[in-house]
């Protein structure tokens, strides 16, 4: 058995073999070397960029645009390793809002490439131009703005050369790179020739212009496209997802971008095949170009060499912002689901003008009740019509007016009937939410952004050990710390009530050991009421309340008869209480 060689001595390695080394990471092909210089171009602010390739990118790859240029004294450091204009300190990692900021790319294309800069600044007498650091700077000719050439890509690393595919392959590559750039600079114009011959050129447009979408995958996407807009809690979603039926057979049309940094990410593309899923068929894949802003403190992009992947500080938070984005989206324009009672409830503070009624006969009561619906229609705020199916006249007669956004008022065969309307809406949530329990849990909706709760250790402690018992009430929540919770989940019937408060009450209800009707009955005291509701939405109630068990005890509805609103006229009547 051989003896090993003794071991070799540490030495520090040349800065030539360091940076070639470095290269391996930042420069896997023609395409890499495009995307960095790329990169540079936009930070520099240019409004004009010309790439110009030969051979693929392998004999020459040319980059030009009119930035604000490079400084002569600095020339020769753009071309040192971890050199850059881009940041200065731990702080400006944290909060990169740049393309470029390591300041590895320039030195490592420089090892492995004859690579040429030329450049002027605004208002400079003259270009300045160095080749790789054999020699200073000299003059020369150039409009403002900068230009570097790369030529013989791996000419002294042949082991990297031969690893290189066909022209055809490597110029594939480049054109990808090329339309991930400019799908993310519709304001910047930009050209690209192959051996002498134009293959795509684009003015410049305004931010976010469909027509350079169009430009760069076709019309036939653009007639498919589904705009995509979507912004809450800091974060912005907004861009194009193709409808279904321009489903792909590969996903060779997904572009999302990241403060306009184009990212392949596991957590995104989870989030966005969710929104999918149940709208493609098997083995198709969707079609989209999104752009996601957020606070750059938010996202770590320092991550890997070639600045591809990124982490997100709040993932979860992230995730359930894009998904519910682009589900709204794909769904026609965020429509909101509508609840099972048959209207979506929300609060308003707009005060509403109804008058209040008498009459001093059977007949003048019905035109009193006509005339104050009639008022409140005109003084009622205009909104967009909401679609509820109509249902026949039952027990509690057909709605006329909403009171005060209080009381709804029907009229029957024998008067009037006032529904409380706070009341049944929570007697109505109570059963939905009761019959979901006993049917085995009731279902959640995800928050969009999760949300935290302080409570006391104790009952932080108890949620923590039962969290069973939550979820069955379809409340998802974790233990955050000592005394927090961070709830991710509500039932999706109390959609837009105040998190902390229903949450704080339920814990301490069932750590109590409150018997679980009474629970959700407190639980469908935090549903939103609608203070805005159409006369058909209002019937629906109605048809509602008809179908409450009759034993229930608290009344949420009185009826005057036509005799009692005459004798009311005279301030004698009285009303007749109802049960639900």
């Amino acid at each position: 058995m051989d003896r090993p060689a003794a071991p070799r001595r540490i030495q520090r390695l040349s800065q030539q073999l360091a940076n070639q080394i470095a290269a391996g990471e930042v420069v896997e092909r023609p395409a890499s070397v495009l995307k960095e210089l790329l990169e540079n171009s936009a930070d520099a602010g240019a409004r004009l960029i010309e790439v110009e390739v030969e051979q693929g990118g392998t004999r020459l790859l040319r980059v030009r645009d009119d930035g604000c240029g490079i400084h002569q004294d600095d020339l020769a450091l753009a071309l040192s390793p971890h050199a850059t204009s881009k940041i200065r300190d731990q702080g400006d990692l944290v909060r990169v809002a740049s393309l470029g900021f390591r300041g590895e790319a320039l030195a490592s294309i420089a090892s492995v490439s004859r690579l040429t800069i030329t450049s002027r600044m605004a208002g400079a007498g003259e270009a300045w131009q160095l080749e790789g650091l054999v020699q200073g700077p000299v003059p020369a000719a150039l409009p403002a703005g900068t230009s570097v050439e790369v030529r013989d890509l791996f000419y002294n690393t042949p082991a990297r050369r031969k690893f290189l595919r066909s022209e055809r392959t490597e110029f594939s590559h480049i054109e990808e790179v090329f339309r991930r750039f400019v799908l993310s600079r519709s304001d910047t114009a930009f050209t690209l020739r192959h051996n002498g011959r134009q293959i795509m050129r684009l003015r410049a447009g305004a931010a976010g212009d469909l027509g350079r979408v169009g430009a760069v995958l076709g019309a036939s996407f653009v007639e498919h496209a589904q705009a995509v807009e979507f912004e809450a809690a800091g974060m912005r979603l907004w861009g194009w997802a193709a409808q279904p039926e321009f489903s792909r057979p590969q996903n060779d049309m997904q572009y999302f971008y990241v403060n306009g940094r184009v990212i392949r990410d596991k957590l995104v593309n989870h989030a966005v095949r969710q929104a999918f899923e149940e709208r493609l068929p098997e083995g198709r894949f969707p079609a989209y170009v999104l752009y996601f802003e957020l606070d750059p403190a938010l996202v770590d992009v320092n991550v890997h060499p070639t600045k591809h992947e990124v982490r997100f500080r709040e993932a979860r938070m992230v995730h359930d912002f894009i998904h519910r984005g682009l589900s709204r989206a794909l769904a026609g324009d965020a429509a909101e689901e509508d609840l099972a009672m048959g209207h979506v409830v929300r609060e308003s503070s707009r005060p509403y003008v109804a008058p209040l009624m008498a009459a001093a006969s059977r007949g003048a009561g019905r035109a009193a009740l006509a005339a104050c619906d009639a008022l409140y229609r005109a003084s009622r705020p205009q909104s967009p019509a909401k679609v509820a199916p109509v249902a026949p006249a039952g027990p509690l007669g057909t709605a006329l007016a909403l009171l005060q956004g209080r009381y709804v008022l029907a009229e029957d065969g024998s008067g009037l009937v006032v529904v409380n309307l706070d009341a049944a809406i929570t007697r109505i949530a109570t059963g939905r939410l009761l019959a979901a329990r006993q049917a085995g849990a009731v279902r959640p909706q995800p928050l969009l952004i999760p949300e935290t709760v302080e409570l006391d250790m104790g009952l932080a402690e108890w949620a923590e050990a039962h969290p069973d018992a939550l979820l069955a009430l379809g409340l998802d929540v974790d233990r955050l710390g000592p005394d927090t919770l961070v709830v991710r989940q509500i039932p999706a019937l109390l959609r837009g009530a105040e998190v902390k408060p229903l949450v704080g009450k339920v814990v301490r209800m069932l750590a109590d050991g409150a018997a679980t009707e009474l629970v959700l009955q407190v639980m469908a005291g935090f549903v939103l009421v609608d203070r805005r509701m159409s006369v058909s939405e209002m019937n629906a109630l109605l048809r509602e309340v008809e179908a409450l068990p009759s034993q229930e005890s608290a009344p949420c509805w009185g009826r005057l008869t036509a005799h009692q609103l005459d004798q009311l006229a005279g301030g004698k009547g009285q009303p007749e209480a109802g049960e639900c």
